[in-house]
C-alpha cells in the first residue's frame, strides 16, 4: 500500500485489558510491516463528555457505589432492550459521532478497537455507511460479548476458540477469527521460570501460587493470598497492578510473612505464570488464557461483578478455570489445583497472527476504499 498501511487503534485507559492488546497488536503491525503508521488513540478520552464520566465513574472498583454502579450498568445494557436503546440514543450515538472526527483526523486504512464501547461505535458508524474503511473488533474475554461484538464490524479477532459462537450470533455476517498476538510475545517463547524465581527471591522448589487482581488490584487480594497459605502454598505473589494503594496496604498486611512477596506491575508476567502451578485471578480476561498457555491452573476468585459473573460460568462451562464463591470454596480449588499440576498448551502459538489479519484485511478493501469515515 503506497506510503504503508495506516492503522488506528482505539482502546480505553480502564486497567491494562484493552491497553495492552493494543500495544501488542501495534508492535506486531510494524513487525509485519515495518513502513505501516500505527496511532493508538484512547476512546473514552477523545469522546469525553458523559460517555467517558459514566464509564469510569462505574469503573471505579473498589469503592462499594462504584462496584454497585458496575453491576448496574451492565445489566441495563445487557439485559433490557428498552436500555440497551437508550444508551446507543444518549451514548453510543454521540461517541460514534466524535469517533468519526478523529478518524477523520487520522485518515486510517482500517480501524481496530480493542474495548467494548469504541466496538460498538465503530459498528454503528460502518453500517450506517459513514466509516468505508474495514473496521475490526479485538475480543479478550470469554463471554458476555454483547458490546464487543457488533453486526456492523468487519472482522472480529478472538483470542478464545470457544468465544465464536457467542460472536456469531451477534454478528452473524462478520468474519471470526481466532488469533495470537493480543498478548506479549513471550507467551509464544520459552520460558525462564527458573531465572524468575532466582531474581524475586522465590526458592528454586517449591510450589508457587500466584493472586492477581488485574491492572488495578481488585477483588479479594488479601483473602486469596491467604487461603493459598492454609492450601500449602510454599510461596505466594500478589501482584497489585499499578495500583500503589493497594500494594502498600498488601505489603503492610504481610510483611512478618516470609512466603508472601508483593509486586506491583510484572512486565514478565510469561515467566511467572510459567513458574507458578496456580493463578488466583479476579477480573477474568487475557491473564486467564496467558496462565493456560503457560501450563498454570487458574480460580477465578475475589471480583464476582457484572460481565465477570457472565465469564465465570463460561470459564465453568468449557472446564478452563475453577470458581470459588468463597474463602473456603478458594482454598479447596487451591489445594485441588496444587495436586493436579497442569501442562502448557502450546496450540496457541500455531493460530494466526491478529496483525497479520489486520494488515490483510486492510489490503483488501484498498482498492475501493477511501480512507475516511464521513459526517452528517
Amino acid at each position: 500500500m503506497p506510503g504503508g498501511t495506516r492503522v488506528l487503534i482505539l482502546t480505553a485507559a480502564i486497567g491494562e485489558g484493552h491497553d495492552l492488546p493494543a500495544r501488542v497488536l501495534a508492535e506486531g503491525i510494524l513487525e509485519e510491516e515495518p513502513g505501516a503508521r500505527v496511532e493508538i488513540v484512547d476512546a473514552l478520552a477523545a469522546v469525553g463528555g458523559l460517555t467517558e464520566r459514566v464509564a469510569l465513574d462505574g469503573s471505579r472498583f473498589h469503592s462499594g457505589w462504584g462496584n454497585r454502579m458496575f453491576d448496574l450498568e451492565f445489566a441495563l445494557v445487557s439485559r433490557f432492550p428498552p436500555t440497551r436503546w437508550l444508551t446507543g440514543a444518549l451514548f453510543v450515538r454521540p461517541a460514534s459521532r466524535r469517533m468519526a472526527a478523529v478518524i477523520d483526523s487520522e485518515r486510517p486504512d482500517v480501524v481496530v478497537s480493542t474495548y467494548p464501547g469504541a466496538t460498538a461505535g465503530l459498528g454503528r458508524l460502518r453500517a450506517a455507511g459513514r466509516l468505508r474503511v474495514p473496521a475490526v473488533g479485538a475480543i479478550t474475554d470469554l463471554a458476555a460479548l454483547r458490546y464487543w461484538a457488533d453486526p456492523g464490524v468487519d472482522l472480529h479477532l478472538i483470542t478464545h476458540p470457544e468465544s465464536e459462537a457467542e460472536v456469531r450470533r451477534i454478528a452473524p455476517v462478520s468474519a471470526v477469527v481466532c488469533v495470537r498476538g493480543l498478548s506479549s510475545p513471550a507467551f509464544y517463547a520459552a520460558p525462564d521460570p527458573a531465572g524468575w524465581r532466582t531474581e524475586n527471591g522465590i526458592p528454586a522448589e517449591g510450589s508457587l501460587v500466584a493472586v492477581s487482581g488485574g491492572g488495578w488490584a481488585v477483588g479479594d487480594l488479601e483473602g486469596a493470598a491467604e487461603a493459598a497459605l492454609r492450601a500449602g502454598a510454599e510461596s505466594v505473589v500478589v501482584l497489585c497492578g499499578r495500583n500503589e494503594a493497594v500494594r502498600s496496604r498488601m505489603q503492610e498486611r504481610f510483611r512478618a510473612e516470609r512466603r508472601v512477596i508483593v509486586l506491583g506491575f510484572v512486565g514478565r508476567m510469561s515467566d511467572l505464570l510459567a513458574a507458578a502451578g496456580v493463578l488466583v485471578h479476579s477480573t477474568a480476561g487475557l491473564t486467564v488464557l496467558e496462565a493456560i498457555i503457560r501450563g498454570c491452573r487458574v480460580v477465578s476468585y475475589g471480583w464476582g461483578r457484572a460481565h465477570i459473573r457472565a465469564n465465570n460460568e463460561a470459564f465453568e462451562r468449557y472446564g478452563l478455570a475453577a470458581v470459588a464463591r468463597d474463602r473456603g470454596e478458594l482454598e479447596a480449588a487451591i489445594r485441588s489445583a496444587l495436586a493436579n499440576p497442569a501442562a502448557p498448551d502450546p496450540s496457541f502459538a500455531a493460530l494466526p497472527g491478529a496483525a497479520a489479519q489486520v494488515l490483510m484485511l486492510a489490503r483488501e478493501a484498498a482498492p475501493s476504499a477511501a480512507p475516511r469515515a464521513t459526517r452528517r
